[in-house]
C-alpha cells in the first residue's frame, strides 16, 4: 500500500517559497504573481501505519517549523497547482535519504520512497505565463510535471531485457547502406571508423559484431575518452603574417626542432596532442623534472615532495586533476556540475591520494539578461550558472572537500557551450601506494555505487556536434552524483591496510565498465551479471557503458580479495568481483549465457581511423587586448571610470557565488578565499597544508589558475603564453616560489569540422603553452580537452586555462589584503620582448626578485592584474581592511584598465625601496589611507560607493545581503562558572565519533580531540541491510558505554535530507538503546556531549539541547532551520564567548572574541520570546554573532544565518551539552591567517580536562 504525505514549510521558515516567488516575479517577469507555495510530496510504500505516522512525524517533517497535510489536501481552487519529479531512473536524494534514515527507524526493510515536487501559484497569472513557469522550472533533461494522482505501487515496472541483438549482415554491407545504419545509431565515431570496424570483423573475426560491441568501440574511440580531435594529423601548419607572426613562427619551428630531437627514427604524427605534451617530454629528458612520478598507472598529474611531519621528513605524492563537464552542465546544470567535481576527485583517488581542495573556474554567458534573451534551445545562462554553482558545492559541501578558489568567467562565447572546470589536489604517503603490474588470475573488484541508465552516452554525447534538436535528447547522458558514497571511498582509500592492497585502480568515468575496467589490463573477462545495479531492467549494452558515479574498479591479488571486501564492508560500501584478468590480450564481456563482447586489444587500442586536417594560424586583428582600455569606458575619466569598471560584469564581486563553497573543511586551509577584517579581498591562489591523520607540519601546496578570454580572443598565441605567466604570477603573490611549479592546462575549443583556420587556434594556444613551457624551463604534466565548444553558429572563445601548482609553506604564505594605511602600492609590469611576449629569462628573474623582497620584508602583500587593470587591484587588495587609497598623479589609463595578464601589484613595508632591483620596473600606483575614501585625478569617492557597485552587479544572481534582523534582546555576560566535576576522573577521556552517510568532520574532530590529550573512536554507521543496522545499533550502544565525550561531528547527514539536516543522526539516537546509553551517560556518569553544526542541528532535533534529554519534539521548540541569505555560507564570523556556565569554556572568558570558520546552509537559529527569556536566565547561551568590535549584530555581514539575538551556541540547563554552529573543530598552526583574530576556543582541552 502506497501512503501520501505533503509537508509545507510554515510561514518564516518558507524561505524556498520567498525566493521562488521573487525569481518568478523578478526574472521570468510575472508581475501578477502574488503568492508562492511549495510541498514537498513524499509516497511510502513498505510501512505499517503506526510507523509511517512516526516517520511523517519525526522524519519528513518537524513540528516546529513544518505543516503536515493527510493525502487528500488539495490547495485551494484560487491557486494554479502543478508538481514535478525526477525522471525515473535518475537519482533522487531526498527519496534515498528518507528511505534510509525511516528504515534507521523502523530496523526494518528500506521502504520505497518517491517523492515531488508541488508548485502552487496564487495571483493573475495567465495560462500562458502558467506554462512559461512550468517550462522555467522543469528541465525535461532531468525532470518531468507529475501526475497528482496517487500511484497503486511504487515498484519500478521494469520488462525483462532482450537478448543483445547481433547486426546481422553488418560485414557485407556496402557504403550505402553503412551510411544509412550509421545516420540511424547517433554515433560519435566518424563513418570511416564505422567501416574500419566492418573491415575488422570481416577480415579478422568472421563474423557480424553485437550491438554491444559497436556501442563500446564507439564509447572508446570517443574524442572524450581517446582524444580523437588532439590525435587528429596535422598534415600542414600555416602562418598567416601580421602581428605576432614572427613569435609564432619561431614557436613553430622550436617544436619542430623538438620533434627531430626527441623522435629519432619513428613516425610520430604531428598533432595537437604532440604539441600539448612534447614541453614534459623535452624538460624531463633534460633532468629538470626530477619529483615527477612515473607510472604506468596513470590517474593524474604526480609529483614527489618531501613532507616533514613533526620533524620527520618522508616522501609523499602530490597528485592534482583538472576535469570538464561541459556538456553535461550546459543542459542539466545541477548534476552536470555536480558530477564534474566527482569525476574530478576520483582520479587522484584511484591514485590512492586522499583529495583535500578545489578550484572551481567556470565560463558562462551574462547571467543578468533577461529570461526573454534566452536562445531557443538553451537553458538561460542565469539558471545553467545558479544552477551549476548549486551542484558543484552541493557535491564538494557533502564530500567534505575545501574549495580553495571561485571563479566564473563571463564572455558572450560561453553561451555556445558552458565551461565547467573543477582542479583538484590530492597527497598521500608515497608508502601508502602500492603499483603493480596486472597479471593473469588477477581479480577486479568493483566498489562503491550501483550501475543505473543514468549517463549512459556520456562519454559519446560530450564529443558529438551539438544543436538545437540534439539537446532535446539526450538527458541519459547527464551522470547523478552521491557524495556520501564517494566520502566512504575516500575514507577506504585513506586507510594503509587497504590501499596497499590494491595493484592498480581505475575510477569509472566516461564509458564506464567498458572503459574503466577495460584499461586495467590487455586481457579481461567481465561478468555483466554480477555488476550491482539501481534497478531492474537494464540489458548488457547498458551495463557496459553507464556511467553511473561513485564506482572504481580496483585489480587485487586473488588472495587479498577477501580482505578488501571485508574492509569494504566496514566503511558501509558494496565491494563484488566482477572481472578476472585472462592472458588472451581481448576484451570479453559474458551477459546472460552470452558472450556480447569478445574484441582485440590490438584493434581496441588503435583507436580508429586516424583523421587528417590542416591549420592556419591566422593573424591577430585589432588592439592588442592586454594593452587596451576597455571600449566600455571610453569618454568616462577619473572616478566614474574607476566606478564603471569595479561594476563591469568581468570585474566585480562574485562573493555570493564563492562562499556557497566550503573552505574550510579539512582544518587545513592557510588562506580563505576572501581577506581581511571585511573579508572582501579575494585572493589570488588556494593554499592548504598537506592533510594529516595524526601530527604537524608546516608543508603546503599553492594552486592557481591563468587565462582571459579577451586575450586569447585577440590571440591564442598571446593567450595562451599569458595565461601561463598569470598562473605562475598568483603563485608568487602567496608566497609560493613559480619557478618550481608544475602545471596542467585545460583546453577547450570550439568544434573544428575541416576548416583549417579553425584548427589553427588550438594549434596557436599550444604553441605558446610551449613557448611558456621551455622558456620558464616548467612542464605542464598533464591537462584535459574539450573540443566541442560549440552550438550552432555560436563558438566558445578559444580557451587555454593554465593551472599551476607549487610546494609551500603555511608559515610563508602572504595574502592580498592590504595591511595597512600608508602603505606605498607599486606596479610591477611582467617584462617583454619585442613581440610583446613574456622575455621568459628577464621573468624568471623578476619572480626571484620578487619572492627575496616577500622573505625579506619588503612586500607585505600582493595582488595580481588581470581584468579590470591596475586600478581593480588596488582596490580589491583595499576592501578587505576597508582601507583608504591615493593614486599617484599622472598615471596613464592605460596603466589603470588594461589587462596586463600576470603583472604583480604589490604593498611595501615602509622602509622598502625597488627602484634600485635591476629585475623590477616599479611603476608607483599610490598609497592606502586611513580614509575611507579613494582619490583619482583631483576627484573623490568613497570606499563605499565603489564597494557597492562592485559587490552589486551580480547581487540578483549569487546575493550577498538579507534583511537585517533585530536583536530581540540583550544578553548579559554570564560569568559565573559551573564548578561541578565528574564522579570519576580519567587521565585520557575516551570520545565516541559516529560517522553517518555524509558525515565529513569525523577526522577534523577527532584530531582536535586527540591533540588535547583525548582517545577518541569513530564509529561507521552501516545501513546497506536490516542486519547492518542492528549490529551498528548494538556496537553504538557499547561505544557510548565506554566514552566519556560523546562528539557529534558536522557533515550533511543523508546530505541533508528530507528537507532538513540532523534526522539520519537524531533518528538513530532515538533508538532505545542508543537513548538509555545518551540517558546513562549524561545523568549517572557525569559525561559531556558536544555536536558542532550538523552535531548542533541533532542536539536540538533531539531536545539534548536546550532540555539536556532526548524528548519529543514540540511546535514551540527552538529549533535550527535555513538561512535568511537562502543558501549555504562559508566564510569566517567573529563570535563572543557569552556565558562560561558551561565545563566546555573553562578555556576562555566571558567576553572574548574569535574568529571561527561557519559553513552551513541551515544555521538559522530560532525561539520565540519565552523561549528566549529562559535561555538568557539560565546562561544557557554560549556564544554570538558579533562585529569585530564585539557588538551582537543582527546584521547579514557578521550574522551569517540571520539567527535570533546571534545566537550561534547553545548548552543544555547544565552547561554539559553543548551545541554551535561555528567550525571550532577547524583549528591549527598557521589556518586562515588573512582573516584577523584569535581562533582557539580551547573546547576540546576544556572537555579533555574536566575529566581530570
Amino acid at each position: 500500500m502506497v501512503t501520501r504525505v505533503f509537508v509545507e514549510k510554515k510561514q518564516g521558515f518558507d524561505i524556498e517559497a520567498q525566493q521562488m516567488l521573487s525569481d518568478l516575479k523578478g526574472n521570468l517577469g510575472i508581475q501578477g504573481l502574488e503568492e508562492v507555495r511549495i510541498l514537498n510530496r513524499y509516497d511510502v510504500s513498505g510501512l505499517s501505519q503506526e510507523q509511517f505516522a512516526a516517520a511523517a512525524r519525526t522524519i519528513l517533517s518537524e513540528p516546529n517549523m513544518d505543516a503536515v497535510y493527510g493525502e487528500d489536501f488539495r490547495l485551494p481552487e484560487e491557486y494554479q497547482v502543478f508538481a514535478m519529479e525526477y525522471l525515473p531512473g535518475q537519482y533522487d536524494q531526498r527519496a534515498d535519504s528518507a528511505a534510509q534514515c525511516v528504515q534507521l527507524l523502523t530496523q526494518g526493510e528500506r521502504p520505497a520512497v518517491a517523492t515531488a515536487k508541488v508548485i502552487g501559484l496564487l495571483g493573475s497569472v495567465s495560462a500562458e505565463e502558467f506554462d512559461k513557469v512550468k517550462q522555467y522550472l522543469i528541465n525535461p533533461v532531468e525532470s518531468r510535471e507529475a501526475s497528482m494522482e496517487k500511484p497503486e505501487s511504487l515498484e519500478m515496472k521494469a520488462d525483462v531485457p532482450a537478448d543483445v541483438a547481433r547486426v546481422t549482415g553488418f560485414t557485407s554491407w556496402d557504403g550505402e547502406q553503412m551510411k544509412a545504419y550509421f545516420g540511424s545509431m547517433g554515433f560519435a565515431m566518424t563513418l570511416s571508423d564505422l567501416e574500419f570496424c566492418r573491415d575488422y570483423f570481416r577480415d579478422e573475426e568472421h563474423r557480424d559484431p553485437t550491438v554491444t560491441e559497436l556501442r563500446v568501440i564507439d564509447t572508446y574511440w570517443s574524442d572524450h575518452c581517446r582524444h580523437t580531435t588532439f590525435l587528429t594529423r596535422l598534415n600542414k601548419i600555416d602562418v598567416e603574417q601580421g602581428a605576432l607572426s614572427a613569435a609564432v613562427e619561431k614557436a613553430l619551428k622550436d617544436y619542430l626542432a623538438l620533434r627531430e630531437e626527441l623522435y629519432v627514427g619513428k613516425d610520430k604524427p604531428v598533432s595537437l596532442m604532440d604539441m600539448a605534451t612534447i614541453g614534459g617530454k623535452y624538460l624531463r629528458k633534460k633532468g629538470l623534472v626530477p619529483d615527477l612520478d612515473e607510472s604506468e598507472e596513470i590517474n593524474a598529474c604526480s609529483i614527489e615532495a618531501p613532507v616533514t611531519i613533526d620533524g620527520k621528513t618522508e616522501t609523499w605524492l602530490i597528485q592534482f586533476k583538472n576535469e570538464t563537464h561541459n556538456h553535461p552542465t550546459e543542459i542539466e546544470p545541477f548534476g552536470g556540475a555536480a558530477t564534474c567535481l566527482g569525476g574530478a576527485i576520483r582520479d587522484p583517488l584511484s591514485g590512492r591520494a586522499y583529495v583535500y581542495q578545489a578550484m572551481r573556474v567556470t565560463g558562462s554567458g551574462d547571467p543578468t539578461v533577461p529570461f526573454e534573451k534566452t536562445l531557443h534551445g538553451k537553458l538561460p545562462s542565469r539558471k545553467i550558472t545558479t544552477g551549476a554553482a548549486a551542484g558543484y558545492s552541493s557535491y564538494g559541501n557533502q564530500i567534505g572537500l575545501a574549495t580553495g578558489q571561485v571563479t566564473e568567467l563571463y564572455d558572450p562565447g560561453y553561451v555556445a557551450k558552458r565551461m565547467e572546470i573543477g582542479a583538484v589536489i590530492g597527497a598521500s604517503p608515497k608508502a601508502n601506494v602500492k603499483r603493480e603490474e596486472p597479471v593473469p588470475g588477477d581479480v577486479i573488484v568493483l566498489l562503491g555505487g550501483a550501475t543505473g541508465r543514468d549517463g549512459i552516452g556520456g562519454a559519446t554525447g560530450s564529443s558529438k556536434a551539438h544543436t538545437e534538436k540534439s539537446v532535446e535528447v539526450c538527458g541519459a547522458e547527464v551522470q547523478k552524483g552521491n557524495p556520501p558514497t564517494e566520502r566512504k571511498l575516500q575514507r577506504l582509500f585513506r586507510d594503509p591496510s587497504v590501499s596497499t592492497l590494491i595493484k592498480r585502480c581505475n575510477d569509472f568515468g566516461a564509458g564506464g565498465v567498458c572503459v574503466a575496467i577495460g584499461e586495467l589490463a590487455p586481457g579481461l573477462r567481465i561478468d555483466l551479471n554480477k555488476v550491482p545495479k539501481k534497478y531492474e531492467g537494464l540489458d548488457g549494452t547498458e551495463l557496459a557503458i553507464s556511467e553511473s558515479q561513485e564506482r572504481m574498479a580496483v585489480v587485487l591479488d586473488p588472495k587479498d580479495v577477501e580482505e578488501f571486501c571485508k574492509k569494504a564492508a566496514e566503511e558501509n560500501l558494496d565491494a563484488q568481483v566482477v572481472a578476472i584478468v585472462t592472458e588472451e590480450p581481448r576484451l570479453k564481456m559474458e551477459w546472460r549465457g552470452d558472450q556480447v563482447v569478445d574484441l582485440s586489444r590490438a584493434f581496441l587500442d588503435t583507436n580508429g581511423v586516424t583523421q587528417n586536417a590542416e591549420a592556419q594560424i591566422t593573424a591577430p586583428q585589432g588592439c592588442d587586448y592586454r594593452k587596451s582600455v576597455p571600449a566600455c569606458l571610453e569618454g568616462k575619466e577619473g572616478v566614474k571610470a574607476l566606478k564603471a569598471n569595479m561594476a563591469r560584469l568581468e570585474v566585480c564581486c562574485q562573493k555570493g557565488l564563492s562562499e556557497r563553497f566550503d573552505a574550510s573543511i579539512g582544518a587545513g586551509t592557510v588562506l580563505m578565499p576572501f581577506a581581511g577584517k571585511y573579508q572582501l579581498t579575494p585572493e589570488e591562489a588556494m593554499v592548504a597544508k598537506i592533510p594529516l591523520l595524526h601530527g604537524e607540519t608546516d608543508d603546503a601546496t599553492a594552486m592557481s589558475y591563468g587565462y582571459i578570454p579577451g586575450v586569447a580572443r585577440y590571440s591564442p598565441f598571446e593567450g595562451a603564453a599569458y595565461a601561463v605567466v598569470e598562473s605562475l604570477s598568483k603563485l608568487a603573490a602567496v608566497g609560493a616560489d613559480p619557478l618550481k611549479a608544475r602545471l596542467t592546462f585545460q583546453e577547450y575549443f570550439e568544434r573544428l569540422h575541416d576548416v583549417p583556420s579553425r584548427w589553427g587556434k588550438p594549434a596557436a594556444a599550444l604553441l605558446g603553452a610551449l613557448e611558456a613551457q621551455l622558456g620558464m624551463g616548467l612542464p605542464s604534466i598533464g591537462g584535459k580537452d574539450s573540443m566541442s565548444g560549440s552550438f550552432e553558429s555560436l563558438d566558445v572563445p578559444p580557451t587555454l586555462v593554465s593551472f599551476a601548482v607549487s610546494m609551500t609553506k603555511a608559515s610563508k604564505t602572504l595574502s592580498a589584503s592590504v595591511k595597512e594605511p600608508g602603505s606605498t602600492l607599486v606596479l610591477l609590469p611582467i617584462p617583454e620582448d619585442e613581440n610583446g611576449m613574456p622575455d621568459w629569462e628577464a621573468l624568471k628573474a623578476y619572480y626571484r626578485a620578487v619572492l627575496l623582497h616577500i622573505d625579506c620584508g619588503d612586500i607585505v602583500s600582493a595582488g595580481v592584474v588581470r581584468e579590470g587593470g591596475a586600478a581593480a587591484t588596488v582596490l580589491r587588495m583595499c576592501f578587505g581592511e576597508e582601507t583608504g587609497f591615493r593614486f599617484a598623479e599622472g598615471l596613464t589609463k592605460e596603466t589603470l584598465y588594461a589587462p596586463q595578464e600576470g603583472a604583480l601589484v604589490v604593498e611595501l613595508s615602509s622602509e622598502a625601496d625597488l627602484s634600485a632591483d635591476p629585475a623590477l620596473a616599479p611603476v608607483v600606483l599610490g598609497h592606502s589611507t586611513s580614509k575611507g575614501d579613494v582619490k583619482l585625478g583631483g576627484e573623490k569617492i568613497s570606499m563605499e560607493e565603489l564597494c557597492a557597485a562592485w559587490m552589486g552587479t551580480l547581487e540578483k544572481i549569487f546575493p550577498n545581503n538579507a534583511q537585517p534582523v533585530p536583536v530581540a534582546a540583550d544578553v548579559p555576560l554570564w560569568e559565573k562558572r559551573e564548578r561541578r566535576a565528574p564522579a570519576i576522573k580519567v587521565a585520557k577521556p575516551r570520545v565516541f565519533i559516529p560517522a553517518f552517510p555524509g558525515t565529513n568532520c569525523e577526522v577534523d574532530s577527532a584530531r582536535a580531540f586527540e591533540k588535547a590529550g583525548a582517545e577518541t573512536e569513530i564509529l561507521v554507521v552501516k545501513n546497506l541491510s536490516p542486519k547492518d543496522i542492528e549490529e551498528t545499533i548494538g556496537r553504538m550502544e557499547q561505544a557510548i558505554r565506554r566514552a566519556q565525550i560523546i562528539m557529534i561531528p558536522g557533515g550533511f547527514s543523508g546530505g541533508d535530507e528530507p528537507e532538513g539536516s540532523g534526522k539520519f543522526i537524531a533518528t538513530t539516537f532515538r533508538n532505545p538503546k542508543v537513548a538509555q546509553a545518551v540517558t546513562d551517560l549524561l545523568e549517572t556518569r557525569d559525561g559531556l556531549m558536544l555536536g558542532i553544526c550538523n552535531g548542533f542541528q541533532a542536539l536540538i532535533k533531539l531536545g539534548l539541547v536546550p532540555y539536556g534529554k532526548i524528548t519529543e519534539p514540540k511546535e514551540d521548540d527552538p529549533t535550527l532551520t535555513f538561512n535568511t541569505l537562502g543558501r549555504h555560507v562559508s566564510r569566517m564570523v567573529y563570535t563572543r564567548v557569552t556565558s562560561v556556565k558551561s565545563p566546555w569554556m573553562a578555556g576562555v572568558h566571558a567576553g572574548d572574541i574569535h574568529a571561527v570558520p561557519v559553513s552551513h546552509g541551515e544555521g538559522r537559529f530560532v525561539a520565540d520570546e519565552k523561549a528566549l527569556e529562559k535561555l538568557i536566565e539560565n546562561g544557557q547561551i554560549a556564544t554570538q554573532y558579533v562585529d569585530p568590535d564585539g557588538t551582537v549584530s543582527g546584521d547579514i555581514q557578521w550574522n551569517p544565518n540571520g539567527s535570533v539575538c546571534g545566537i550561534e551556541g547553545i548548552t543544555s540547563p547544565d552547561g554539559r551539552v553543548l551545541g554551535k554552529m561555528g567550525h571550532s573543530e577547524r583549528k591549527g598552526q598557521d589556518l586562515y591567517k588573512n582573516v584577523p583574530g584569535a581562533k582557539d576556543q580551547w573546547l576540546f582541552e576544556s572537555g579533555v580536562k574536566y575529566f581530570k
